[in-house]
């Protein structure tokens, strides 16, 4: 089959038109939007009026989904392969996630394979996303950059995020996700094609470089990987679904609304590939 695509940005992203994805998608249809998703790196489907349960019912059409077992106070009660992104209510006070460019679960030992997040509630004014071309970033770069890292490790730490910053249980947050390590440049399985893999929210050194070492070449990483030729942002309408590729991109949740007004959506996790290895806390963070 044949999709209707609407180009989304010149970095990346397509919106995916007449599609329901409540119904019964033949394996033809289905076949053309995985191929999508790879050409594109992210999609959009608007108008989707979706339960927890077809919500889920789509994701695992392409492979194996998280449970969140690992998050159980956060995660749905009833439909656990659904994870609610909302306001969070930590420390007694509202503690938004995701607002440093980051990929899921890059801190894990299997990170995210791709994300897809359906909208139910947005603030009257923004609660936009944002996303960025990790092919891009990579292929842009000098060659004699690409010598430099594409055999180095860098170290993902959860503790690094704001988000996380002055908790109380800090040393718990550490000991349920101590730091692992990620290949700087990932190949990605499907395609072949190399991607950065670092992100502001969770790297936090590189394997074997002093702090003084590693921090000039992971903010350099940091600035060119959001270059705007890179970057696709999003104003959610309800009812948006939006399908990416962990491998090869990065996201933000944008700091652009009240935080006193809601803003709810609901994600469902594909499970990646077994990668990395753990650290030691201290070892190389820059």
């Amino acid at each position: 089959m044949k999709l209707q695509l609407h180009p989304l940005s010149s970095g990346l992203g397509v919106e995916i038109i007449g599609i329901d994805l409540s119904s019964d998608l033949d394996d033809l249809t289905f076949a053309a939007i995985e191929q999508a998703w790879r050409d594109h790196l992210i999609l959009l489907f608007r108008n989707q009026a979706l339960s927890n349960e077809q919500h889920v019912a789509f994701s695992a059409r392409f492979g194996p989904l998280d449970d969140h077992r690992s998050i159980p106070r956060l995660r749905d009660p009833v439909v656990h392969e659904i994870l609610p992104v909302v306001n969070q209510v930590m420390g007694g006070r509202k503690q938004p996630v995701g607002r440093q460019w980051h990929s899921d679960l890059s801190t894990t030992l299997q990170p995210a394979r791709a994300s897809l997040l359906r909208c139910e509630e947005i603030p009257p004014v923004g609660g936009d996303t944002m996303f960025a071309n990790m092919y891009m970033a990579y292929e842009t770069l000098s060659d004699t950059m690409k010598d430099v890292i594409d055999d180095l490790w860098a170290v993902h730490d959860l503790t690094l995020a704001h988000h996380n910053r002055g908790r109380a249980d800090i040393d718990e947050v550490r000991k349920r996700t101590p730091p692992v390590a990620h290949p700087i440049v990932r190949v990605h399985p499907e395609t072949g094609r190399r991607a950065l893999y670092v992100s502001e929210m969770t790297t936090a050194g590189i394997v074997g470089m002093r702090r003084e070492e590693a921090r000039p070449i992971l903010d350099f990483l940091f600035a060119h990987c959001t270059r705007p030729e890179f970057v696709y942002r999003h104003s959610w309408k309800v009812g948006d679904m939006i399908a990416w590729d962990n491998r090869c991109t990065i996201h933000l949740a944008l700091s652009d609304y009240d935080i006193d007004v809601t803003r709810r959506m609901y994600r469902t996790t594909l499970l990646g590939e077994p990668s990395g290895y753990l650290v030691e806390p201290q070892e190389s963070r820059a």
